[in-house]
């Protein structure tokens, strides 16, 4: 999209304003058109199954040539044809309806297809369409444009993981001193559950129905009582690429959007968690962050580099989810059979996936800017000797030493602890000379147990 200042400047929503640039990916799929276009497309296929598969004697199967007409019509629908929907939805006063409508307009002239124009939406209510429509919408974003962005963080994050994998540094459990990792290995903790979510959010079904105004199959049998409409209804699904609702009132129940929407929010958690952390260690002074020429980091303050990138991650992700846990509660509700409450709020589903895909680019920006600082590093690990404090008071266990934890933390809480009294301290135990050897010649920035290896695993 072609970002005219006057427009975005007039947007009310920053996705079609500030960011409009960065959703682009997502205009087509979940925008009004793109609503449209998948309205389109799921009515010329229910028509298609009708003439081609149903046995429909007042039906004749389309020929070749009639059947890629059809197609044409919903895969290169433009948006002036969206427009048109628009239109006579001001007469209609009904969205579906008038995509009905348009079909049968382009159809009435022709000699083949025109003779079927009451097949169009035949049986169907409005939520047959409407549910196969954003079930097809969902399906396009996940896989074209949140799994491979995903993918792309993944893989920026495995990277660093193996990049960092060796680079010792300390750990700070409840904001203290803890046992030392590595840089690598907590980048490799957020790698393993990206995975793990990715997986849910790839592997979450997208179910599908068309089965009249309650669910019953009503209007069918009363047509064609001798027609399997369940099975004929599960075969028309599966082809959409869909995964068969048996079971519904008027209305889908959502509940596959509503994991659709948990798995994601559950993404986006994981990525708040590591904008949080990221921001954390550089004001540590962990990493440092590239300069861009001309970039101002603070209005008043010349010499900072703010963390902006995750600041800004962290924000839109925090939007996303508020939307996404809406989703999730209010989604599979419906009053009796059928209210609208789903139908305005379904809307909203392209403002919060947007979001998360700004997230997702803010947090790959920042990302890429970052470089670790080993002096710093260093530093931190070298003023905290009291974290080897676990490493002899577990090595005293083994041996059998008396009150090995009690020891430790006597000479350790609330006291300063440097490299020469902790070696004195273990060069007073009684232990095999192994084992006081090992303990000796141990250092904070190399008491990081197997986090290399597992970095390296990742």
């Amino acid at each position: 999209m072609s970002a005219d200042p006057k427009t975005t400047l007039l947007a009310l929503s920053p996705l079609d304003g500030r960011y409009a640039g960065k959703v682009d990916a997502l205009r087509p799929i979940f925008s009004e058109f793109g609503l449209i276009k998948a309205r389109v497309k799921v009515e010329v296929e229910w028509l298609l199954a009708l003439a081609n598969e149903s046995g429909i004697v007042e039906l004749a199967p389309f020929s070749d040539a009639a059947s890629a007409r059809l197609r044409k019509l919903a895969d290169e629908l433009s948006v002036e044809d969206a427009a048109r929907v628009k239109e006579i939805e001001r007469t209609t006063n009904h969205d579906v309806k008038a995509v009905e409508y348009l079909i049968k307009e382009r159809l009435k002239d022709d000699a083949e297809l025109g003779p079927a124009l009451e097949f169009v939406h035949f049986a169907c209510t409005s939520e047959d369409i409407n549910n196969l429509s954003y079930a097809l919408m969902l399906n396009e974003a996940r896989q074209h444009v949140l799994l491979p962005r995903l993918d792309e963080l993944i893989q920026k994050l495995r990277a660093m993981a193996h990049d960092y994998a060796a680079l010792p540094m300390l750990s700070r459990t409840h904001g203290q001193t803890a046992s030392p990792s590595t840089v690598g290995k907590e980048i490799a903790n957020v790698v393993a559950r990206l995975q793990r979510q990715g997986e849910t959010l790839a592997g979450a079904q997208m179910p599908g129905k068309i089965n009249g105004a309650v669910g019953n199959y009503n209007a069918h049998v009363s047509a064609y009582p001798d027609i399997d409409w369940p099975a004929f209804s599960q075969r028309f699904v599966a082809s959409l690429g869909l995964d068969w609702q048996p079971y519904t009132t008027q209305i889908e129940p959502h509940d596959g959007i509503a994991e659709v929407c948990d798995a994601q929010r559950r993404i986006d958690t994981i990525c708040i968690d590591l904008c949080r952390d990221v921001w954390g260690y550089i004001s540590l002074g962990y990493f440092k962050q590239a300069v861009k020429a001309g970039e101002v980091g603070s209005s008043t303050m010349p010499h900072k580099v703010n963390p902006i990138d995750f600041e800004n991650a962290e924000g839109n992700f925090g939007i996303a989810n508020a939307l996404f846990e809406h989703f999730a509660a209010k989604l599979p509700i419906s009053r009796w059979q059928r209210d609208l409450t789903d139908s305005t709020v379904l809307r909203a589903l392209g403002t919060a996936f947007g979001h998360a895909l700004i997230g997702l680019d803010a947090l790959l920006r920042g990302l890429g800017k970052l470089s670790a600082n080993p002096e710093r590093l260093a530093a931190d690990l070298d003023a905290s000797w009291e974290v080897l404090a676990e490493a002899v008071q577990t090595v005293m266990r083994r041996y059998g030493l008396p009150n090995p934890y009690e020891q430790l933390k006597a000479l350790t809480r609330g006291q300063g602890i440097n490299e020469a009294s902790m070696r004195e301290f273990i060069a007073s135990l009684e232990l095999p000379a192994e084992a006081k050897q090992r303990l000796l010649a141990m250092t904070p920035g190399s008491y990081t147990g197997l986090a290399e290896q597992l970095a390296r695993e990742i």
